[in-house]
This record gives C-alpha cells, structure tokens and sequence, in this order.
C-alpha cells in the first residue's frame, strides 16, 4: 500500500468517513497477511486437540474440519469485505444504511459489546505465553503481582498498534506471517519426527454428527471476523477483483487454521490434556523441547498481539458509531480497559479456560450472525452507498428511514438472533431448542443466519433504501 496521503501515513487519522477515491491505493494481496495474522493463535492447537478428545475424530476427519471450516467462515468474511470496497467505510459505518441511522445502534452495541469477550480472551492467551516465556527461561513462577504485569503489558502494546492504524497493523502483518510460517514448520518437523504415527492413524473414526460439530467450532471463530471484514478493504479501489479478494481471506486464514489444528490433533494423541488444560499455552511449552517452544511461543505472542489489535481497530469505528466522539485511535481505550479487568478475572477467578473460550465463541457467532444475515442480503442489493447520508445522524440522511430505523432490517435481526439462541447451548446457557440435531451439532449461528437472510429477503424494503447516490457498480478487474 502507497503511503502518499496523511490519511494513509505512519498513524492513520481518518475514523468513520469514507476513504475518497484518490486515496485507494491498497492491493488485494495485502489482504492475505492481514488474515494470516488474525489467525496465529496457541488456542487452534487447543481446539484441535480438542477434536480428538471430547468430539472423537481421527485425523483424517480431523483434516477435513480443518478444511471445511475457514473455507466456510472466511469465505464470508471476504464476501462481506466486498461493501468495504464499495463504501470505502468501516463495516458498522456501513451497517447505518442497512438499519438505519438509530437501528443501527443495537446490533451495533451487541457486536461491540461481543467483542470485549474476544479482547479479553486473546489478552488472557498473550498473558500466558509471556507467563510460559519467564518460566521457561528463567524459572520464575506465576504469581498474581506478575499477570497483572503481563495483562498490562499486552494490552498496552495492542492499544498501542490499533492505535497507529492500518499501516502499522499491515507491516506487523507481513513479517509475523513470515515469522510465525518458518517456525510452523519447524514444529511440523519436530512432530513428524517425534509423533508416533500408529497411534494418530489407528485413531477409530468418530460420527459425522461430531464433524459437524467440529466446523461449527473451528468456524465461530472467523464468524466473529465478519463484521470487520469491510474495515480491511475500504482503501482498495472500486474495480479491485472481488473473487481476488475473498480467495486471499480464505487462503490468509486457511494457511494457519489448517496445520495449527492438525497439529493440535496430533499432539492429542498422546497428551489429550491440552484439550483441557487451564492454561493451555504453559502445556504447549511443555510438549515441546526449549530450544522450539521458547521463539514459537514469542511469534504466537506477536500474532495473539496482532488479532486483539485487529479487533480493537473495528472496535474503535463501532465506538464511534455508537455516538462516541472521540477520535479512533482513544476509542479503543475503551475496549482495552475492559479486556484488562475482565482477563484478570479470567486468569485468576475462573476454572475452565478452554470451556469458558468455547462458550464464548458460541454466543458470539449467534450475536455476529444475526448481523451477517441482513447486511449480507443487503449487499446483494445495493452496489454502492451514499458517503454523506453514512456521516449524517439527522434526520436529513438518507439513511433515516423511519424514525431512524430500518424496520425490516431491525424485525429480521431480532427475530433471527432469537431463533439462533434458542439452538444455543454454553456452560451457563441452554436455549429450550439446543437439543435437537442442529443444536448438539453448534449450528446454531448457521440457523441465525439462515433465518435473518431469508426473513429480510422476502420483507419490503425500507422506504428510501435506495438512495439517488447508488448508482450502478464500476466493472470489476479480475487482477490483484
């Protein structure tokens, strides 16, 4: 990406406000470190095990969740961050001329809301690693003086990065996708050498009802990527390649979700209590010899770094379309607070890591889907947005509709996010429906889906939903 405006510089200034044509000098290929880097997380190895222990797969069924589950979420991701091209705004800017610019409030707050869980689960993981660094090199043992040191610490480098913007997030991209690739296939190496392979591959195979389950796992977590996706590709031009842009999504996540949850899988076989470790990152360090652990640990900590400051970048422009003004980079201030106090709970209160991050990644993907349902069908519909009426919150915006709602939009939301939760099931949730076959299967985000698409498709459209400013879509190149 050229760097030829003070939009675009060292620490990005612009917020909610589409990015002029001028301005969109970004490359498709830019988007596949940037979905490397979201995905480079100790906790895929965890889920994978995962799959072996409590969902009882063999590899082989193992290798096709891994498969079909980043294909299945970030090939949303990357159909989504097509508005983002065309608005040339953040995805919850965007969403004001779906729901209007009150309704757009609600799903708005939900997502926000949503991802301080994400936040602090990705904080609570940096933690640990930094934790398993010390005790691995120099013998010091956790105490809670020191997780409180080392959530600081994380958070105030995520603040730090989502605070400079998309430059310093696409750079950090670039070279931990590098980094964190070489040292993945030194453990590849060390694990083929040192796996006992009879036992991985006499493994009995489990049902399929499992494997589905076990997309629907590994899939919530880039479902919660959605509704940032557009905040990626706002500086790509109007004729950037769609199809280039979501084959860069799925290839950027799938080339990390793949190995790190066969690896996982692997590792399983013969420790199955990484499936269920309190802290999973420390078991990691102790699978593996020093001289491995130790850097893979550190470029795990880059890429765990990375996916919260990824997150709390969107989570700034929802900030601010939740009526906080200030500007991006002390929106996320917000967020990083809450991600601290709630990772300190998590490390020191809570007694099930693994169960409480799964039980979140299950609300989350229903919270996100009801969303991804609506904006999705939307999209197809309408080929450009209006940049004025997206900035303007009064009652002169195009995007006002009716009182500032968008009530098709707003009825297919909540009908659909209540229909997802009552096929939900958590620790500390059960929805009246989750034991039938789509919710012992954790399908229910797809049902959400499903139901908001369908039920917002066949509803009338909002009075002005299509504004004299969408005119038809520029052609499309198919370069990158």
């Amino acid at each position: 990406m050229s760097h030829d405006s003070d939009a675009e510089g060292a620490i990005e200034t612009r917020g909610l406000e589409p990015v002029p044509d001028a301005e969109r000098t970004g490359h498709v290929r830019e988007l596949f470190p940037t979905w490397v880097a979201a995905n480079i997380s100790v906790l895929l190895l965890t889920m994978g095990a995962g799959l072996i222990v409590f969902n009882g797969l063999n590899f082989w069924q193992v290798l096709l969740v891994a498969i079909a589950a980043p294909v299945l979420s970030y090939g949303i991701v990357g159909l989504i961050s097509i508005a983002g091209k065309r608005g040339g705004s953040p995805g919850m800017a965007l969403s004001r001329a779906v729901f209007g610019q009150r309704g757009n409030l609600f799903p708005g707050s939900l997502i926000w809301v949503a991802r301080w869980g994400w936040e602090t689960i990705n904080a609570v993981t940096g933690a640990y690693a930094v934790l398993t660094v010390l005790d691995l090199l120099f013998g010091v043992e956790p105490s809670t003086p020191l997780i409180v040191v080392t959530l600081l610490l994380f958070v105030a480098c995520t603040f730090l990065v989502s605070g400079l913007g998309i430059n310093a997030l696409r750079v950090c991209s670039t070279w931990s996708t590098y980094l964190f690739g070489a040292f993945s296939v030194l453990v590849l190496v060390y694990l083929v050498a040192n796996t006992d392979w009879s036992a991985v591959f006499d493994k009995p195979a489990g049902s399929t009802a499992m494997m589905v389950a076990g997309i629907g796992t590994i899939a919530a977590g880039g479902i919660s990527w959605v509704p940032s996706g557009p905040d990626f590709t706002r500086y790509l031009p109007r004729t950037a390649s769609s199809k280039a842009m979501v084959g860069s999504t799925i290839g950027g996540a799938g080339i990390v979700v793949l190995p790190m949850v066969l690896m996982g899988a692997v590792m399983a076989v013969g420790t199955p209590g990484l499936a269920s470790a309190q802290d999973p990152v420390s078991f990691i360090g102790e699978l593996l010899p020093t001289w491995i652990s130790v850097p893979y640990l550190v470029i795990a900590l880059i890429g765990m770094l990375l996916i919260n400051s990824m997150s709390m970048y969107s989570a700034g422009f929802t900030a601010q379309t939740l009526g906080i003004k200030v500007p991006r980079a002390w929106a996320v201030s917000v967020n990083a607070v809450i991600s601290l106090i709630f990772g300190f709970l998590l490390m020191v209160v809570a007694t099930s890591f693994i169960g409480s991050f799964i039980s979140f990644l299950t609300l989350l993907a229903v919270a996100f889907s009801a969303w991804i349902g609506v904006f999705g069908v939307d999209m197809l519909r309408r080929p450009r947005y209006d940049g004025q009426a997206l900035m303007d919150t009064t009652r002169t915006s195009a995007y006002w509709y009716r009182g500032g709602f968008a009530w098709p939009a707003m009825a297919a939301w909540a009908v659909a996010l209540v229909v997802g939760l009552l096929f939900t099931k958590v620790d500390w949730f059960a929805g009246p429906l989750a034991s039938s076959w789509i919710g012992k299967n954790g399908l229910g985000w797809a049902v959400t889906i499903v139901v908001a698409a369908a039920l917002y498709a066949v509803l009338p459209r909002a009075a002005g939903s299509v504004s004299s400013a969408d005119p038809e879509p520029e052609r499309e190149t198919v370069s990158i």
